[in-house]
C-alpha cells in the first residue's frame, strides 16, 4: 500500500546534517518527498512510499544522524496534493 505522511522531528536536528541523512535514507528506501528546517528548530518531513519502506524510514528518523539528538517525532496525516519524483532538501 502506498501512503504519504508528515513528520515533525524535534530535538537537536538542525546544523547536524539531519536533512541530508533523511535524504540518504529516503533514497535507500525508495521514499519520495522532502525535508525542510522549520523556524522552531524542528525538521519537517513529507514522505511517501510503500507502507513497509515508510515504516523503516520513520525508524531511521527516530535514530537520527550521527550528530543529531532526536527527542520526539510528531506524525500527522498529510493532505498535500503535490506529486514527488524524488526526495528533496528544501530551504
Amino acid at each position: 500500500m502506498f501512503v504519504k505522511t508528515k513528520l515533525f522531528v524535534h530535538g537537536h536536528v538542525q546544523g547536524v546534517g539531519f536533512r541530508y541523512y533523511a535524504q540518504t535514507k529516503a533514497i535507500h528506501r525508495n521514499i519520495k518527498g522532502f525535508a525542510k528546517n522549520m523556524d522552531n528548530g524542528s525538521v519537517e518531513i513529507v514522505a511517501e512510499g510503500e507502507t513497509r519502506q515508510l515504516e523503516a524510514f520513520i525508524d531511521d528518523m527516530k535514530k537520527g544522524s550521527p550528530l543529531a539528538k532526536v527527542e520526539n517525532i510528531e506524525q500527522t496525516e498529510c493532505n498535500e496534493e503535490e506529486a514527488f519524483s524524488a526526495f528533496d532538501i528544501r530551504y
